[in-house]
């Protein structure tokens, strides 16, 4: 039907006879001449229909409006001096039409393509329309290339792509399950998994080795930038592994996939223990792209006049008191100081205390007056503070603590415009806790999953047991991670018991799982990198709907297509299910 795209044709083409076929983007009429801009997947050139060259495709073209399909025929010839489009690609050809046909029209859109003032509902109701627009075929164009690249080099390294059941079982997971009902068997339902987690490690059992699956996964938790209840992760895992061997094939197809997009990323990736993270930088996905840092400072504070600090230092296994030096950070306004402090307080803060380093090593500021000459000069060296700094102090709790001062470094690397968006910083934080106690809970956690390999199982504190576990994280945002998996049913069952799930509970849960493992299981570990994530980053995009072609809203609606949406009672009574009718309920 084509013979050509519309950008890839240029003077070489001169005299040329093409058939083009696309979109209206804009039509002019000068004097007699249609001019009209044909738009397709590679870009833009422009159609002259003059009645001199052929009337009856200017007959025709008079009745081309925007968004118009089109299939035209003509000759290529350059626009002339003076006439020529430093904007497109094509702009110093076109195309001179002698045949024109409307192949369909199209109603008065509801934006016009292209359009960057349009609310996101809106665009979400009409996203085909959305996607026409060359900047959203460019970001699905980089993510196919993406895909590709992650294939071929997974597929070159020995990994066996192999689809696993998306209707599969109920298990705890973190987040909710979507549950499907069975029309078979009445009362009871599938789930979608919220990964291939189980799948993936019985196909280790099964002898596979390795294994890799571009996956769709599902999670019915509340939704963010980052988060959509369905989304793509890169599955992987392999057999007879390290730690270190899993993340060097997790790095090499990180740096495939940005190769394939034109960018050089350099590995092996930076290292820091969980600890490390989190007294460094207040977060488990600490953004290196600038270099601010929590100093621990709790000792400086033990006989302090300050109340409070001396109360915390008191006891410091359980709190924390930090200072984040902010070198020039005398530029902050004491306005922008009082919003930092309400920022903080919506996280556990009880207020937020500052000084600034003046000349001589002078420090102003509300509580100075309570810090003695000595707590002074430590503060200034702990802190290696400069003329011209300025330094925040969090002190509470160790959780809360590290958490609004991770939050609040976070804060003002974008008020201070620390973060160069052209800049990637790769991390692997390693050697999670793995366990979890929730404040004012008694209930034990997995912080990752119960099938992560503990590091030393045997520790008497619960809380100083580690994992084999490593998070990847790009410029302050988790890509993915993964961890080594038990593959002995002894381990596996200690691991239950700290957790609290009986004998009866995982057998009736993961009981398949553990079946396999009584019959040979080889030591195994994988990773699963967040694919719309990564796309995300790539594309410089601020939310993953912009790098999925059809998403959900924030309240998990589909704008489009309207779902969720109620089906016929016909369907219900097949699957023996009954809607109950709030209203009328009695309490």
């Amino acid at each position: 039907m084509r013979t050509h795209y519309c950008a890839d044709l240029n003077e070489k083409d001169i005299d040329k006879e093409v058939t083009l076929c696309g979109w209206a983007n804009s039509y002019r009429d000068h004097g007699g001449v249609i001019f009209i801009d044909l738009r397709d997947r590679s870009g833009l050139i422009q159609l002259v229909c003059d009645p001199a060259d052929n009337e009856e495709a200017h007959k025709i073209a008079t009745r081309v409006r925007d968004e118009y399909v089109l299939i035209a025929k003509g000759k290529v010839r350059l626009r002339g001096e003076g006439l020529e489009n430093p904007k497109l690609k094509t702009g110093k050809i076109e195309i001179v039409v002698n045949e024109l046909k409307i192949e369909n029209r199209s109603e008065p859109l509801p934006f016009m393509v292209g359009d960057e003032n349009v609310s996101e509902e809106i665009k979400l109701k009409y996203r085909y329309l959305d996607l026409r627009n060359k900047k959203s075929y460019e970001t699905f164009r980089l993510r196919s290339k993406a895909a590709v690249a992650a294939r071929n080099f997974l597929d070159e390294n020995g990994f066996l792509e192999v689809e696993t059941p998306v209707l599969t079982k109920s298990t705890p997971e973190g987040a909710r399950d979507y549950l499907v009902p069975s029309r078979l068997y009445p009362g009871e339902f599938y789930a979608l998994p919220q990964s291939p987690q189980l799948f993936k490690q019985l196909l280790m059992v099964s002898g596979f080795d390795r294994y890799f699956q571009i996956a769709k996964c599902f999670r019915d938790e509340d939704l963010r930038a980052d988060r959509q209840p369905e989304f793509t992760q890169i599955d992987v895992e392999m057999s007879f592994c390290t730690e270190d061997e899993v993340m060097r094939i997790a790095e090499g197809l990180i740096k495939r996939v940005f190769s394939s997009c034109g960018i050089n990323i350099e590995t092996p990736f930076k290292r820091l223990t969980y600890k490390e993270a989190m007294e460094n930088y207040g977060s488990d996905k600490p953004d290196l792209r600038f270099d601010l840092k929590l100093v621990d400072v709790i000792d400086i504070f033990e006989n302090t006049k300050l109340k409070v600090f001396r109360e915390i230092a008191q006891f410091k296994k359980l709190n924390r008191i930090k200072a984040l030096p902010v070198p020039e950070g005398d530029k902050l306004t004491r306005k922008e100081i009082d919003e930092l402090t309400n920022f903080v307080m919506k996280f556990g803060a009880k207020g937020l205390a500052w000084v600034k380093v003046k000349e001589n090593s002078e420090l102003q500021g509300p509580i100075v007056k309570f810090l003695s000459d000595e707590e002074k000069e430590s503060l200034i060296k702990r802190c290696g503070a400069k003329s011209g700094d300025l330094i925040f102090f969090g002190a509470g709790s160790k959780k809360v603590v590290l958490d609004y001062m991770g939050r609040l470094r976070d804060r003002l690397g974008d008020l201070l415009g620390l973060k160069d968006s052209n800049r990637y910083e790769f991390l692997w934080v390693v050697d999670f806790p793995m366990f979890e106690i929730e404040e004012g809970e008694v209930k034990v956690k997995a912080l990752h999953h119960p099938f992560t390999m503990p590091k030393n199982i045997d520790e008497d504190d619960i809380e100083d047991i580690t994992s084999q576990a490593y998070d990847m994280v790009l410029n302050g945002i988790e890509l993915g991670g993964g961890s080594i998996r038990i593959h002995k049913l002894d381990i596996q069952k200690k691991v239950f018991d700290i957790l609290g799930i009986k004998e009866e509970e995982a057998n009736e849960k993961f009981g398949f799982l553990l079946e396999a493992l009584k019959f040979g299981a080889p030591p195994h570990g994988g990773f699963a990198i967040g694919f719309d994530r990564l796309i995300m980053l790539l594309a410089k995009k601020d939310s993953i709907r912009d790098v999925i072609a059809f998403p959900k809203t924030q309240k998990a609606q589909c704008l489009l297509t309207n779902a969720p949406s109620k089906v016929e009672k016909e369907q219900l009574k097949e699957l023996h299910l009954r809607i109950r009718d709030r209203k009328n309920e009695t309490h």
